[in-house]
């Protein structure tokens, strides 16, 4: 029975081939399913108002429910932010890459669809090094929501992505690390103290116990 993607490593060349097929189709405004840290993920580029309503369409997903972003590097942070309040930067170096999303005051040029027309954007760098790759790759941040429809049974592997989104998307990864089956944690650091919105794999007691 088929449970977990195949665990080659980035370095294996099947699986930089299948990292540089989903770029492609990223650039040409594609929709991929790949591995992070936490879930299988549907990634489009986040600046692409045509292939953020299909992340919408795919997921049959309200546009009044703002979509998180992923991050390849630490450049691509001012894209979609501003400049980070003292707490917020620290609990990014803290903590990034991995299980923390940061829910910040997101810089002009965001389209409204990706946070649903609000002032803020939910940012995460992930601790996978295929779902970093992606937007490294794409030279810039990708949508970071999970790759099932609304509502649905989140998706821990290839069987349930294949099931729920395997044939509206363009490419599915299938190489890298296995999800760990959590959600990320958010915090909302807009008013310069940690606002708990979801606990997820990172425990809330120690964003709290980080240095103030």
């Amino acid at each position: 029975m088929e449970h977990r993607a195949p665990r080659r490593s980035l370095n294996d060349t099947e699986c930089q081939q299948g990292v540089a097929k989903a770029v492609r189709l990223l650039e040409e405004g594609g929709v991929v399913a790949f591995p992070t840290d936490t879930l299988y993920g549907l990634g489009a580029d986040v600046f692409s108002l045509p292939a953020l309503r299909r992340v919408f369409a795919i997921k049959g997903r309200p546009e009044d429910l703002a979509l998180p972003v992923l991050l390849g590097n630490w450049e691509q942070l001012e894209m979609v932010a501003q400049p980070l309040s003292d707490k917020a930067l620290e609990l990014a170096r803290r903590f990034w890459p991995g299980n923390l999303t940061l829910v910040l005051p997101k810089a002009s040029g965001v389209p409204d669809l990706l946070t649903a027309g609000r002032p803020t954007v939910a940012v995460r760098m992930p601790g996978h090094r295929v779902a970093r790759a992606l937007a490294e790759g794409l030279d810039g941040p990708i949508t970071g929501t999970s790759a099932n429809a609304s509502g649905g049974p989140d998706p821990l592997t290839l069987a349930e992505v294949e099931a729920q989104v395997g044939g509206l998307v363009d490419y599915i990864i299938r190489c890298g690390p296995v999800p760990q089956g959590t959600s990320s944690t958010i915090v909302d650091v807009t008013s310069g103290f940690p606002k708990l919105i979801r606990q997820g794999a990172l425990p809330f007691e120690e964003v709290l116990g980080s240095r103030s």
